[in-house]
């Protein structure tokens, strides 16, 4: 299969040089460890940090944890291919947040639409697992990402790590925004943080995240857009 990069963010390019890690990123050994490993092993698959895929001027941006390595890392694009997808994508598209039918490969994947979808972190991790310096060592990517967005009104969080990086970039204070499921915090400027548990198999398996549970999270950052 081969794979292309998908699309970036509409942007010039010196905020796409501060945006986007480059493909051979040397910010954390452990990572970068794994890269070249799998660079060897699978040849064919995307195996680089993992870029924003952004309609022009989105008004949400999602946030999730990092790519999966049968996701992301290996299409280049975020929630395709891993079995997070067909929830996260099936969702966005009955929003009317995606446009297509998701089938988990990259050549006719979903268009996003009105929204933005980045990582917390860019490269695999282990076990999903990043290491607290690595989230941090990531995060400059995701502030300027978030930063090129003047159209930008809501963020939603996927999971803990994400909420985390998601305030800290905004100028929030963590003791005052405790993460929780479809909870809401007003940022400095104004912008909305909305709380979800990852769409991940685990997650959807236990019970934890339902189809419902998270079509709602959607639902509330659409009536956030049309109260403004």
């Amino acid at each position: 299969m081969e794979i292309t990069t998908p699309a970036p963010l509409d942007i010039d390019a010196d905020t796409a040089a501060a945006t986007e890690p480059s493909r051979d990123c040397p910010r954390c050994p452990r990572l970068v460890e794994v890269r070249e490993k799998l660079r060897v092993e699978h040849p064919a698959w995307w195996n680089a940090p993992v870029p924003v895929l952004a309609d022009t001027d989105p008004w949400l941006a999602i946030i999730g944890l990092a790519p999966g390595l049968q996701g992301a890392n290996r299409t280049a694009r975020p929630f395709t291919g891993d079995r997070s997808g067909p929830l996260f994508w099936d969702t966005l598209i009955a929003a009317g947040l995606a446009e297509g039918i998701y089938t988990g490969r990259v050549e006719d994947a979903p268009v996003p639409k009105g929204i933005a979808i980045i990582n917390a972190v860019r490269c695999l991790p282990p076990e999903n697992r990043p290491l607290p310096e690595e989230i941090r060592t990531c995060r400059p990517f995701l502030d300027a990402d978030l930063a090129a967005m003047p159209s930008l009104r809501v963020v939603v969080a996927l999971g803990a790590i994400a909420h985390q990086s998601a305030v800290k970039v905004m100028g929030g204070r963590l003791p005052k925004a405790p993460f929780a499921h479809l909870a809401e915090h007003t940022m400095p400027g104004g912008i909305t943080l909305i709380d979800s548990y990852h769409c991940s198999r685990y997650n959807q398996n236990t019970g934890r995240l339902t189809p419902e549970m998270f079509a709602a999270v959607f639902a509330r950052a659409i009536e956030l857009r049309e109260a403004r």
